[in-house]
C-alpha cells in the first residue's frame, strides 16, 4: 500500500478533482448546446410570428375568398422551407454537441484511466505478501467499471445516431411535402 496516508489522500484528491473537472467540462458543453437550441427556437418563433402576422394582414386585405386562398397557398412553400431550415440547423447543433461531448468525454476517460492505472500500480508495488488476490479483485473491478462505461458510451452513440437519422428523415419528408 502507500507508504503513508498522505500519499493516498493526495492521489485520491487528485482523482476526485479530475472527476470534478470532467463533470464541469461536460456540463459547460451541454449548457452551450442548450443555449444554441434555445436561440434557434427563439429566432424560429419570432420569424414564425412575423410571417403569420404578414399573412394575416394580406388575407384580411384580400378582396375575395379566392385571393385569400392564393395568399395562403403562396405562403405554404416558404413555410415548408423554413421548417426544413430549422430541422437542418437543429440537426447541426445536435451533431456538434454530440461530437464535442464525445471528444471531451473520451479525452477525460483516457486520462482518468491512465491516472487510475498509475495509482493502482503504485498501490500494488507496496502490497504485503499474501494480498495479491485482493489487489487482483480491485484491478478487475476497475477494469469492469471502464468496460461498463465503454458500453454506455457505445449505447449513447447509437441512440444519438438514431436520433440524427430521425431528424434527417423528418427533414426529408418535410422537403418532399414542400415540393408538392
Amino acid at each position: 500500500m502507500f507508504q503513508n496516508p498522505e500519499q493516498f489522500a493526495a492521489a485520491t484528491k487528485a482523482l476526485f478533482q479530475f472527476q470534478l473537472e470532467t463533470f464541469n467540462t461536460l456540463t459547460e458543453k451541454a449548457v452551450h448546446g442548450l443555449e444554441q437550441v434555445v436561440e434557434l427556437n427563439m429566432q424560429t418563433a419570432k420569424t414564425g410570428v412575423e410571417d403569420s402576422l404578414a399573412t394575416s394582414k394580406e388575407i384580411s386585405q384580400s378582396s375575395d375568398p379566392k385571393s385569400a386562398m392564393a395568399v395562403m397557398a403562396a405562403r405554404l412553400q416558404p413555410g415548408m422551407a423554413a421548417t426544413n431550415a430549422y430541422n437542418r440547423q437543429l440537426s447541426e447543433i445536435i451533431t456538434d454537441i454530440h461530437n464535442e461531448f464525445t471528444k471531451a468525454a473520451e479525452a477525460h476517460v483516457v486520462e482518468a484511466k491512465n491516472n487510475l492505472s498509475a495509482l493502482i500500480e503504485d498501490v500494488t508495488k507496496n502490497v504485503k505478501p499474501g494480498s495479491e488476490n485482493a489487489v487482483e479483485v480491485v484491478k478487475n473491478a476497475i477494469q469492469n467499471a471502464f468496460q461498463g462505461y465503454e458500453q454506455v458510451t457505445s449505447a449513447t452513440r447509437q441512440a444519438l445516431a438514431a436520433f440524427e437519422q430521425q431528424i434527417a428523415k423528418v427533414s426529408a419528408q418535410a422537403e418532399d411535402l414542400g415540393k408538392k
